[in-house]
């Protein structure tokens, strides 16, 4: 029968990163500026399936199945967003229940 090799703890993935730890620069931006990226990006979907409805109503040259993809991707997106949106509100009230 063979040996065992013995047993070594697990050593920690390495850093993907690379070996500078992970830490804010200019170029990031902030989270302030990242969330209203998103939002005007929602926004824009939203206006885009508008666009998109609006055309078909009128009998514009569009298909039927991208009107309704770009529909089901606007409401999909701005869903995401409330949810965002619900766990910053969540988030926020927490803080504000901690006492000092």
């Amino acid at each position: 029968m063979p040996a065992i090799p013995s047993l070594r703890p697990p050593t920690p993935p390495p850093n993907p990163m690379g070996a500078a730890p992970a830490r804010p620069t200019e170029s990031m931006g902030s989270f302030a500026e990242l969330l209203g990226e998103k939002v005007s990006e929602v926004n824009q979907m939203q206006l885009t399936a508008d666009d998109n409805v609006h055309q078909l109503l009128t009998g514009g040259d569009v298909n039927e199945a991208e009107v309704l993809t770009s529909v089901q991707k606007a409401d999909l997106a701005f869903r995401m967003l409330l949810q965002v949106r619900n766990k910053l509100m969540e988030a926020y009230r927490e803080v504000q229940q901690i006492q000092i």
